[in-house]
């Protein structure tokens, strides 16, 4: 499996993927000029004492490479990851790289999420931000219905924009953004995707991009079943 998908017409596909568990146990070990050729129990055990210790610049030597399709709203919470990876504690120089389809050179019929009825979540209640508990399916049927007429208006400007011969880069301007789907490709190390899913798999997280780190981990988990448990464990 290399694609999951997200909300209504999201997902996450895996691209590519470079390393194992093993790169992580011969990058802390190049120091003593040793190498592994397979994962053993003592290689299992470093692993765990790299993680534990904070001694994070080994998992910094694998790679994975994903292609998402998200609602903006989700895109720019994660995009904090990339501008933060080169600044985080320990971390170096960013191994973060972001490609995002842009709508000043496309043209393609835009998608939005649209939540449905049951779907809505109130506003928390001790909390400036993040969500409550969902709202009655009574009332998010308004605001159901009330976000498709701002869409289908939205896109009826933004058609017509084109039609008339606006540039595409000022078209946009008519649709909604916050809701619009955009893809992009993310290319990051270990590290920065397991600080990324330590923070938006947790409870208080957005829930829409709770759902992307879900998948995120069940597609890289299999590929460094080790590191990845360490990384993420309490």
């Amino acid at each position: 499996m290399n694609k999951i998908n997200i909300l209504d017409h999201g997902y996450i596909r895996l691209v590519d993927v470079m390393g194992s568990d093993l790169t992580f146990v011969n990058a802390a070990r190049v120091s003593y000029a040793k190498e592994s050729s397979e994962l053993s129990e003592r290689d299992i055990r470093l692993i765990k004492f790299l993680a534990r210790e904070g001694h994070t610049s080994p998992f910094r030597h694998a790679i994975a490479q994903f292609e998402i399709y998200a609602p903006l709203m989700v895109a720019r919470q994660w995009w904090k990851y990339v501008i933060g990876s080169a600044h985080a504690e320990g971390s170096g120089d960013s191994l973060d790289a972001w490609n995002e389809s842009s709508r000043r050179y496309i043209t393609e019929e835009p998608t939005f999420y649209i939540p449905k009825e049951d779907e809505w979540r109130s506003a928390p209640e001790n909390s400036k931000q993040g969500s409550g508990e969902l709202m009655e399916a009574s009332q998010g049927a308004v605001f159901t219905e009330a976000l498709l007429r701002h869409v289908e208006e939205g896109e009826w400007l933004y058609n017509d924009a084109i039609s008339a011969g606006v540039c595409a880069e000022q078209a946009r301007l008519f649709l909604p953004a916050y809701g619009m789907y955009v893809r992009w490709y993310w290319t990051a190390s270990l590290q920065s995707v397991c600080h990324f899913l330590a923070q938006r798999l947790e409870h208080d997280a957005q829930k829409e991009i709770q759902e992307y780190a879900k998948a995120i981990l069940e597609l890289i988990k299999p590929h460094f079943p080790v590191a990845v448990g360490e990384l993420l464990s309490d």
